[in-house]
């Protein structure tokens, strides 16, 4: 616990132009995750201890990045310039990422040890879970099917069960796996959680880790990611653990792309060796237009949306980070504390 501050906090906020390949990367992006000074004020309104105590800077991408640093306390960004940090931001003490996951800024050698890094975990939940919601039911009632059927201009009757008694897999039981967990349950789905370290999950019936994935693999009617990019996450579902699931399965991903091996993912679906899958991570984003994602059988693309919610992210991203920074001010440990060791 640190001593409390006293003073104001000069805040770099820095916003993002949107380009293909980064963050945000489409236009509509941009005009839903931009903090401007009439944001900022509007949630400002709410934590009236911390009008007389902050200055913010407004800025995009690099435009006036580096001599506004040199004064800046606390960094609100997505992404930033990390070589000479510790040379060029003497002041700095804190950078909130606007982002859950931090995969973009790892590793953290770069990180100041007199600095802390937090992510937005939790802002998400909401919309994570209901999209997840959707997902599951989806594929429980061959909705992927269905759309590719549509396109080919085939009238076929699939009939479907309610969810109770399927067995979902959920890995990575974070804010975004858990969310998605709590709204299945009540339908009464067995849920079986995998994480790092194994542990109860509300409304799951069983958790396991990740060593132990393969044991639960083969009992899946629907495979839920829900994990952040990191060494231990990376293509963790490969051919082979793709191969042990059932011809009936099917595959939700709103994590990372890593985690899993497309390829081998279009490679089963053309072969009708999966129900299914809802897809809304990519590398790169936007999709190549060649990519052969775009016409794999039973297979739902959505654009990355599944857990940004268009209205509220900024207001919901700055009320965290608001209730954080008067934690800050008053020395006390910050929620959403990255690890430098597993990285996130």
């Amino acid at each position: 616990m640190a001593e409390k501050l006293a003073g104001r906090l000069r805040i770099h906020v820095k916003n993002n132009r949107w380009a293909a390949g980064s963050f945000p990367n489409t236009p509509e992006g941009e005009e839903v995750f931009t903090i401007d000074e009439q944001r900022f004020g509007l949630a400002l309104e709410h934590f009236p201890d911390l009008a007389d105590r902050v200055e913010p800077f407004f800025d995009w991408d690099e435009d006036n990045f580096w001599p506004s640093m040199a004064q800046a306390d606390i960094l609100l960004t997505w992404n930033l310039s990390t070589k000479g940090l510790a040379q060029r931001a003497l002041n700095l003490r804190w950078i909130h990422c606007i982002g859950a996951g931090v995969e973009h800024l790892l590793p953290l050698d770069w990180l100041p040890e007199n600095v802390e890094l937090t992510n937005n975990k939790g802002v998400h939940a909401d919309k994570a879970g209901e999209y997840g919601l959707m997902a599951a039911l989806m594929l429980h009632n061959h909705v992927p099917t269905i759309f590719t059927n549509q396109r080919n201009r085939v009238y076929n009757s699939l009939y479907s069960t309610p969810i109770a008694g399927r067995t979902i897999i959920v890995v990575g039981t974070g804010s975004l796996g858990g969310a998605v967990i709590k709204k299945l349950a009540p339908l009464g789905p067995i849920l079986i959680g995998v994480n790092r370290r194994g542990g109860n999950v509300e409304g799951c019936t069983r958790v396991v880790t990740v060593d132990e994935i393969d044991t639960v693999l083969p009992l899946a009617d629907i495979l839920y990611l829900a994990m952040p990019d990191t060494p231990e996450s990376n293509g963790l579902i490969d051919r082979q653990r793709l191969d042990i699931l059932k011809p009936t399965c099917g595959i939700v991903n709103i994590g990372r792309q890593s985690a899993m091996d497309y390829d081998a993912l279009c490679d089963r679906l053309e072969a009708g060796k999966l129900a299914g899958a809802v897809l809304d991570v990519f590398t790169p984003e936007p999709i190549e237009k060649d990519s052969r994602l775009w016409s794999t059988p039973n297979l739902i693309i959505t654009p990355h949306v599944s857990a940004d919610d268009g209205d509220s992210y900024v207001p919901l991203t700055l009320d965290l980070f608001l209730r954080n920074l008067q934690r800050f001010v008053n020395g006390l440990d910050l929620d959403n504390r990255v690890s430098r060791e597993f990285g996130y």
